[in-house]
């Protein structure tokens, strides 16, 4: 099993584009845009395909709902033909504040859409005329145009990840997609994410190896590892408190089937109570260091490993800010830890 190291991407700064271009001079092996209720997913990306030659450009994530399937589709595309086939389509179903409080799009059958806006989008790709009966989509819409429409684009091929956190989206992720972007994950408690997708692999007929699995970390050389632990535990107090409600909190959710449910539940509790310092007190320690790559080298190294044992097979890894040149040094960092770890015999 080959480790790869990605980026999250920075088309909004000279620094942060600079530090894309030599990245994919070091070896990178792909770079990440994300999407909230900020900046969209996929601009920065086409700007950073005009800078680029090789790294992949990927979205982390396009969110369900925000679009149309087709419109999934046509944008992927474009991506694809503008980048030279580099582009991958990561989509997530992002939650109930995002799409109904944000989007005005009625947040239901997450993982039903998911499936069949994959299915939609893959058929316009490849370009066969877009004929769809399912629960979620009808196209094209009863009562309407009798017959399909087929892309005017070229075919293209589109890899699609998907985000998820719960068994039965890790399931179809594992049977429909080309890759898995993981949050929550933590290899000592890898199987709870693992288990599902390989349950879904299996039932497409494939296996494990056929998917990227990919997790996000953050990376810090420092020799208190211990104080990084805690800064960056702490930041699971907005998490487990703003991210979600009361009865529906993804990430809460995936920390509890790992073993962290009456410590999530408190710290939600005391964040919807007001107490935030109190709730970002309240995070266990041990999921700053778990989730993250933090530490003297040897530290780092080692945590690496246990991402590359798990099956881990891409980390979208969070180089901290500052100068240009302090950047790409402790990317350099990594990548030579990181080709120690891969020369080493797999567990």
């Amino acid at each position: 099993m080959t480790l790869r190291i990605a980026l999250w991407a920075d088309a909004w700064s000279d620094d942060g584009v600079a530090f894309v271009v030599e990245a994919e001079r070091l070896g990178v092996a792909s770079v990440w845009s994300a999407e909230a209720w900020g900046y969209d997913a996929l601009t920065p990306l086409a700007f950073l395909a005009a800078r680029t030659t090789s790294v992949r450009l990927g979205t982390s994530i396009a969110q369900l709902g925000a679009r149309t399937p087709a419109l999934l589709a046509m944008s992927a595309m474009s991506m694809q033909a503008l980048s030279g086939g580099r582009f991958v389509l990561g989509l997530g179903t992002s939650g109930p504040q995002v799409m109904e409080g944000w989007h005005g799009v009625q947040f239901d059958r997450p993982v039903q859409r998911t499936r069949e806006t994959i299915e939609i989008v893959r058929a316009i790709a490849a370009g066969d005329r877009l004929e769809h009966d399912g629960r979620a989509y009808v196209l094209p819409l009863p009562g309407s145009v009798k017959r399909g429409i087929r892309s005017m684009a070229p075919a293209a091929a589109v890899p699609v990840y998907v985000a998820s956190l719960g068994p039965a989206n890790l399931r179809m992720t594992g049977e429909l997609a080309d890759g898995w972007i993981g949050t929550a994950f933590m290899p000592e408690t890898a199987e709870v994410f693992l288990g599902p997708l390989r349950e879904g692999a299996a039932r497409a007929g494939r296996s494990l190896a056929d998917l990227d699995l990919t997790v996000p970390v953050s990376l810090e050389f420092v020799d208190d590892a211990e104080e990084a632990a805690r800064r960056h535990a702490r930041g699971y107090a907005f998490t487990f408190g703003a991210m979600g409600s009361l009865e529906s909190n993804f990430y809460k959710d995936a920390f509890s089937r790992q073993g962290f449910a009456e410590d999530a539940a408190e710290v939600q509790r005391l964040w919807l109570a007001g107490r935030r310092d109190e709730a970002a007190d309240r995070v266990p320690v041990e999921l700053g260091r778990r989730t993250n790559l933090l530490g003297p080298p040897a530290a780092v190294r080692e945590r690496l490993r246990l991402y590359r044992d798990a099956g881990i097979t891409t980390l979208k890894v969070g180089v901290p800010a500052g100068d240009l040149d302090h950047r790409v040094a402790t990317l350099e960092q990594l990548l030579d830890l990181v080709d120690e770890v891969n020369r080493e015999p797999a567990a």
